[in-house]
């Protein structure tokens, strides 16, 4: 499964572990899928929004980027959008740096504040004159746990 190879390069690339420091984090992968009824093409919306994505990503002083940043700020500053990118439907990847940033998300994923921000972002970055509904936004409680255990997990690495 391509979650957890990105787990592994993390692990493998970006933790420093010194009897001092111990960085971890973990890549938490949410499926988007449209709502149907609200954009013309889901397939080219799609691609309009992952083009758009790649686009803002790429360079901080593209002309989305102060609407993104804005979006995404109720996140916090310990979650980072990292990835959009089409599967079955559109796939996200965050990576949440702390157990408070991962269970923070969680939290608004299950109140839906997580899929209001999707929804804004995705209407932001189609250009969509209406908003581009999400109608469902799947994580499920095996990949949280996994994400759960892996901060468990590191707790022992550092001591």
């Amino acid at each position: 499964m391509f979650f957890f190879g990105i787990l592994h390069l993390i692990k493998e690339h970006f933790e420093f572990l010194t009897t001092h420091l111990c960085y971890v984090l973990v890549l938490v992968g949410i499926d988007a899928e449209l709502d149907e009824l609200s954009v013309d093409d889901v397939s080219q919306t799609e691609d309009r929004i992952v083009s758009q994505w790649r686009e803002v990503s790429a360079d901080e002083r593209h002309q989305l980027c102060d609407g993104v940043n804005e979006l995404l700020r109720p996140l916090g500053f310990e979650t980072s959008l990292l990835v959009i990118r089409r599967a079955n439907s559109l796939a996200l990847y965050f990576i949440c740096m702390t157990l408070a940033a991962l269970t923070s998300l969680r939290d608004q994923w299950e109140s839906e504040q997580l899929k209001d921000i999707v929804q804004k972002l995705f209407t932001l970055l189609s250009r969509a004159t209406q908003t581009v509904r999400v109608k469902r936004l799947t994580w499920p409680m095996n990949d949280y746990q996994r994400c759960l255990n892996f901060f468990s997990s590191a707790r022992g690495w550092q001591t």
